[in-house]
């Protein structure tokens, strides 16, 4: 029985009504604090982890992993290729002309990425054939001069398939009767849209076609590689360029997007940290609750030593009433938090569809919905946290209480 008192003690304390309102309020700050700041916790990292996800799949998903391009191009592209996807971390190649331009339809003017794209190699190192609104990468038949343009590029432009554009290179060719500026006619003929900034400044042509425009020849401009992992990109690069030699570059994407992916993981790491105070700060809560009910408590206390209770069974109650309301706020926030994180991309929908506006917006941020991504991980991690600032606040309270001495209590009972 005696093994039992802390527990039977405890429990009751958590449920007896109590004479002070005050360490009642204090107890359900407590509690409230905890379940408000698990339930944030949790559904903050969730939308981290969440554009961590379409950071990778969307963005380096139509972004290279790596680049290889040589001084003076490359004309046995195949060949490299070939030799490239023999390595242990590659997993596709695919050759590519990219063109910096303008383009011009119906007096609107847009800057834009062109990429020559070979339609066949293409999904060995990009998701573009899976996003596409309208068309087909299949389309881009060289000589036919057709281009595939993002949806808001596209919508800038104020066009559609079938639709014609101009582009215009920052290159001039120089003729007979003066120098004129590189351009050349073509035709749209689908659409893609992976809800991204790329949608805005990203077109796709035909390989062939771009060639004639850069005056390339047979040669291309580089190869995209794709990798089995996609943060190996930078030591995988290196060790291709001083396989191939100097005459070869690489790029792999931490320096086109390493900065963002950085941005976002240091964002997760700093909100997690202040999250965690804002749990520490609830958790310490509950030793102002403690430190009152021992004041409160000093003739049960006393009592209960005279009977036989040790200091450490006396211990042992507030640390299991201070467990208990930590646990059940904890609890209730994990819930909470959970229930969140699996509907908050629904709800900020439904709110933009109601409200008729929209919170991200592709033209400035890099996607335009609010991903969420649950990480049971993370859940596991915050309750630990949690549970573990709330076992710390307990025990100076519960170390009080251990050292009431009866016969001084008594003494004036």
């Amino acid at each position: 029985m005696l093994d039992r008192l802390p527990l039977l003690i405890g429990l009751r304390y958590v449920r007896a009504k109590r004479r002070n309102h005050f360490i009642s309020f204090i107890s359900l700050t407590s509690m409230l604090g905890l379940m408000l700041g698990v339930a944030v916790l949790i559904l903050v990292l969730s939308v981290m982890n969440g554009f961590d996800h379409e950071l990778r799949t969307r963005i380096l998903g139509m972004v290279p992993h790596t680049k290889i391009e040589a001084r003076s191009g490359l004309v046995e592209w195949e060949a490299l290729a070939e030799q490239l996807t023999q390595r242990e971390r590659v997993i596709g190649a695919a050759p590519y002309v990219q063109q910096q331009g303008m383009f011009s339809a119906a007096g609107r003017n847009e800057g834009a990425m062109v990429n020559g794209i070979h339609p066949e190699w293409e999904d060995r190192v990009s998701i573009i054939g899976r996003h596409m609104q309208r068309g087909s990468l299949d389309d881009l038949q060289p000589g036919e001069w057709n281009i595939v343009l993002g949806s808001l590029l596209a919508r800038h432009l104020g066009v559609g398939v079938g639709d014609r554009v101009t582009l215009l290179v920052p290159e001039a060719s120089i003729t007979p009767a003066g120098v004129f500026p590189r351009l050349k006619r073509f035709t749209v003929s689908g659409i893609f849209s992976v809800g991204a900034d790329l949608d805005a400044n990203l077109a796709y042509a035909n390989i062939e076609d771009m060639q004639t425009l850069a005056r390339l020849g047979d040669a291309v401009g580089g190869l995209r590689l794709e990798l089995d992992d996609l943060f190996q990109a930078a030591p995988e690069t290196r060790a291709i360029i001083n396989e191939l030699g100097s005459d070869y570059r690489g790029i792999d994407w931490t320096f086109t997007h390493g900065n963002l992916f950085q941005a976002i993981q240091m964002e997760k790491r700093m909100i997690a940290l202040l999250l965690t105070v804002i749990i520490a700060v609830a958790a310490f809560n509950i030793v102002s609750t403690l430190v009152m009910v021992v004041t409160d408590k000093h003739a049960d206390i006393a009592i209960l030593r005279t009977i036989g209770a040790t200091p450490r069974s006396i211990m042992g109650i507030f640390v299991v009433q201070g467990l208990a309301i930590g646990v059940i706020g904890i609890a209730v926030g994990v819930g909470l938090g959970i229930v969140l994180a699996l509907t908050i991309s629904d709800l900020i929908g439904w709110v933009e569809s109601a409200l008729g506006i929209q919170f991200l917006d592709a033209g400035v941020y890099f996607i335009s919905d609010l991903p969420s991504r649950l990480h049971w991980g993370d859940v596991r991690n915050i309750i630990a946290a949690a549970f573990g600032l709330t076992f710390l606040s307990t025990l100076y309270p519960a170390w009080r209480a251990s050292r009431v001495q009866p016969a001084e209590v008594l003494r004036y009972e």
